[in-house]
């Protein structure tokens, strides 16, 4: 993978006046909390903006965007230094294709990452999405697949698109409020926050050039926001939120190791084998064999016991048998002992 090349931030100089003084204020903050660099990961669907909030924020065209093709085909990072500060900002290609979740595109963006420090995420959708489909809960939960779940924590729902006119007979407001409020309830289901936890925050982007500006000539939305410096301010408090940076590593991507998985089980299981399997069923067999002892019928026993007498008198009779033979033998032993004195005492008899 080719080094990224750091520019510096010469795009700040596009902004008015007052947007520049804002966004300086926002990144002395940065260096306050003793951060040198701030890495934005930019997600989402393809055709909802991801490239053109890319460009926005840089303040310079980085990131080609047509509106007859995907904003990107591969992740692309951005990075520009100001005053010894550095932003980088990664840029990703669509997650779905076809009408399903792009699981490819997703292993492009985790590889491309490797040993890379995640600092905010941007999840880019479009404030004219009426509803959240299963496919945006796919997507969703394919994120939290891929990077875990505490990425969601990280997270910052950018709505483009956001100058528009609500259906007749809804504010502006209520518009966004229920959209907003419809995906990160999907964002929290998907991604397994509790209840008690904040849900993402969401900010609002009109990126195209017919966008309303005030008397200092910074765009603004309907309800009068200067959307730029608001979306560096929440990309701010989540990078320096209670959430810790998250580092791509090789383990991440690769996922834990199935021979270790869950091998810290396997001997409570042999034990529990052992007290609720094994051990009972030999108690049983025991208990079994003691019951049959006892319950075998008269005439098995009565059996039994004239097999044991025969057998006894049997050995009683060998042995009887054997000490009858070993006394003869000592007698026969005897009687040559006396024949061998004989004989030596008529030896003497002649010799005299």
């Amino acid at each position: 993978m080719a080094t990224t090349q750091v520019r510096e931030w010469t795009g700040l100089q596009q902004f008015p006046a007052q947007t520049q003084t804002a966004l300086h204020a926002l990144l002395g903050r940065l260096r306050l909390e003793s951060m040198e660099s701030l890495t934005v990961l930019v997600l989402g669907k393809g055709g909802v903006g991801k490239s053109s909030t890319v460009n926005s924020l840089v303040g310079e065209r980085v990131a080609v965007v047509s509106a007859f093709q995907s904003e990107t085909l591969r992740p692309i990072q951005c990075s520009r230094s100001r005053a010894g500060f550095t932003l980088n900002i990664i840029d990703t290609p669509g997650l779905v294709e076809g009408g399903c979740v792009n699981d490819q595109a997703l292993d492009i963006i985790r590889r491309f990452l490797l040993n890379k420090t995640i600092d905010a995420v941007l999840y880019v959708d479009r404030l004219d999405g009426y509803r959240v489909d299963n496919l945006d809960k796919q997507v969703i939960r394919a994120i939290a697949r891929s990077f875990g779940p505490e990425i969601w924590r990280l997270g910052l729902v950018v709505l483009t698109h956001a100058q528009l006119s609500p259906p007749d007979g809804v504010e502006y407001s209520d518009f966004v409020a229920r959209r907003s409020a419809a995906l990160t309830a999907a964002i929290r289901q998907e991604a397994g926050f509790k209840k008690s936890e904040d849900p993402v925050p969401v900010v609002l982007v009109e990126n195209s050039g017919r966008c309303n500006t005030n008397t200092d000539g910074e765009k603004i939305l309907p309800d009068s926001t200067v959307w730029l410096p608001n979306l560096v301010e929440k990309i701010v408090e989540v990078a320096t939120g209670p959430t810790k940076s998250l580092l791509i590593d090789k383990k991440l991507i690769e996922g834990p190791n199935a021979n270790q998985r869950h091998k810290i089980w396997i001997p409570l299981l042999l034990l529990a084998q052992y007290f609720i399997i094994l051990k009972p069923l030999q108690a049983r067999i025991n208990k079994d064999i003691e019951e049959e002892k006892y319950n075998r019928p008269q005439w098995e026993i009565r059996a039994e016991q004239f097999r044991r007498s025969s057998m006894l008198e049997e050995d009683r009779a060998d042995e009887q048998a054997i000490t009858d033979a070993f006394k003869q033998d000592n007698l026969d032993d005897i009687g040559d002992l006396g024949d061998q004195f004989d004989g030596l005492d008529d030896d003497d008899d002649d010799d005299l």
